[in-house]
Protein backbone atom coordinates (compact mmCIF):
# COMPACT_ATOMS: atom_id res chain seq x y z
CA UNK A 1 0.00 0.00 0.00
CA UNK A 2 1.73 3.41 -0.87
CA UNK A 3 1.66 5.89 1.21
CA UNK A 4 1.73 9.79 0.43
CA UNK A 5 2.78 12.23 3.73
CA UNK A 6 3.26 15.45 3.37
CA UNK A 7 4.76 17.75 6.24
CA UNK A 8 5.41 21.85 6.69
CA UNK A 9 2.24 23.59 6.33
CA UNK A 10 1.55 26.38 8.73
CA UNK A 11 1.04 30.10 9.23
CA UNK A 12 3.45 32.49 7.88
CA UNK A 13 3.03 36.06 7.27
CA UNK A 14 3.37 37.73 3.87
CA UNK A 15 7.06 37.99 2.35
CA UNK A 16 7.83 34.94 4.45
CA UNK A 17 9.12 31.19 3.58
CA UNK A 18 7.80 27.90 3.89
CA UNK A 19 9.23 24.17 2.99
CA UNK A 20 7.13 21.74 2.53
CA UNK A 21 8.13 17.99 2.49
CA UNK A 22 6.59 15.17 0.72
CA UNK A 23 7.40 11.08 1.28
CA UNK A 24 5.90 8.58 -0.91
CA UNK A 25 6.90 4.82 0.70
CA UNK A 26 5.25 1.35 0.52
CA UNK A 27 6.27 0.31 -2.85
CA UNK A 28 9.07 -1.27 -5.03
CA UNK A 29 8.01 0.50 -8.09
CA UNK A 30 10.08 3.30 -9.68
CA UNK A 31 8.33 6.86 -9.25
CA UNK A 32 7.97 8.78 -12.73
CA UNK A 33 7.32 12.22 -11.32
CA UNK A 34 6.36 13.80 -8.19
CA UNK A 35 4.52 17.09 -7.60
CA UNK A 36 2.99 19.92 -5.83
CA UNK A 37 -0.67 21.13 -6.16
CA UNK A 38 -2.65 23.61 -4.29
CA UNK A 39 -6.59 24.31 -3.82
CA UNK A 40 -8.05 27.27 -2.19
CA UNK A 41 -11.39 27.97 -1.35
CA UNK A 42 -14.04 27.03 -4.06
CA UNK A 43 -11.31 26.83 -6.46
CA UNK A 44 -9.80 23.52 -9.13
CA UNK A 45 -6.81 21.78 -7.79
CA UNK A 46 -3.95 23.35 -9.40
CA UNK A 47 0.00 22.12 -10.09
CA UNK A 48 2.44 24.97 -8.17
CA UNK A 49 5.06 22.67 -9.17
CA UNK A 50 6.25 19.38 -10.45
CA UNK A 51 9.72 17.37 -10.92
CA UNK A 52 10.52 14.16 -12.80
CA UNK A 53 12.67 11.39 -12.11
CA UNK A 54 15.17 12.32 -14.39
CA UNK A 55 15.38 16.11 -12.76
CA UNK A 56 13.16 17.90 -15.02
CA UNK A 57 11.05 20.73 -13.34
CA UNK A 58 8.09 22.43 -14.29
CA UNK A 59 6.27 25.82 -12.32
CA UNK A 60 3.49 27.22 -12.74
CA UNK A 61 3.57 31.25 -14.09
CA UNK A 62 2.68 32.30 -10.43
CA UNK A 63 5.28 30.86 -8.37
CA UNK A 64 8.16 31.30 -10.98
CA UNK A 65 11.26 33.09 -9.34
CA UNK A 66 9.50 31.93 -5.66
CA UNK A 67 9.49 28.33 -5.62
CA UNK A 68 11.69 25.82 -5.81
CA UNK A 69 10.83 22.23 -6.02
CA UNK A 70 13.93 19.16 -5.28
CA UNK A 71 14.03 15.47 -4.69
CA UNK A 72 16.05 13.83 -1.81
CA UNK A 73 17.50 11.45 -4.66
CA UNK A 74 16.87 7.56 -4.11
CA UNK A 75 14.43 8.39 -0.61
CA UNK A 76 11.02 9.18 -2.99
CA UNK A 77 10.89 12.56 -0.90
CA UNK A 78 10.03 15.66 -2.39
CA UNK A 79 10.33 19.22 -1.06
CA UNK A 80 9.06 22.63 -1.83
CA UNK A 81 10.65 25.37 -0.74
CA UNK A 82 8.10 28.83 -0.98
CA UNK A 83 9.81 32.21 -0.49
CA UNK A 84 8.69 35.30 -0.78
CA UNK A 85 5.12 34.17 -0.23
CA UNK A 86 1.74 36.08 -0.98
CA UNK A 87 -1.89 35.94 0.77
CA UNK A 88 -2.86 34.79 -2.69
CA UNK A 89 -0.68 31.82 -2.12
CA UNK A 90 -3.06 30.75 0.87
CA UNK A 91 -4.07 27.12 0.38
CA UNK A 92 -4.04 23.60 0.75
CA UNK A 93 -1.15 22.01 -0.75
CA UNK A 94 -1.55 18.30 -1.81
CA UNK A 95 1.77 16.20 -2.70
CA UNK A 96 1.50 13.91 -5.95
CA UNK A 97 3.47 10.48 -6.58
CA UNK A 98 3.49 9.48 -9.97
CA UNK A 99 4.29 5.85 -10.85
CA UNK A 100 3.70 6.10 -14.64
CA UNK A 101 1.54 3.18 -15.69
CA UNK A 102 0.77 1.30 -12.24
CA UNK A 103 -1.10 4.97 -11.29
CA UNK A 104 -0.81 8.10 -9.15
CA UNK A 105 -1.22 8.44 -5.53
CA UNK A 106 -2.10 11.47 -3.11
CA UNK A 107 -1.67 12.80 0.33
CA UNK A 108 -3.85 14.23 2.81
CA UNK A 109 -2.88 17.38 2.32
CA UNK A 110 -0.91 20.47 4.58
CA UNK A 111 -2.70 23.80 5.04
CA UNK A 112 -0.39 26.93 4.13
CA UNK A 113 -1.68 30.10 5.52
CA UNK A 114 -0.48 33.41 4.39
CA UNK A 115 -1.90 36.67 6.78
CA UNK A 116 -0.29 39.52 8.70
Amino acid sequence: QVQVVESGGGLVQPGGSLRLSCAASGSILSIVAMGWYCQAPGKERELVASITSRGRTNYADSVKGRFTISTDNGKNTVYLQMNSLKPEDTAVYYCNADFGYFGAYWGQGTQVTVSS
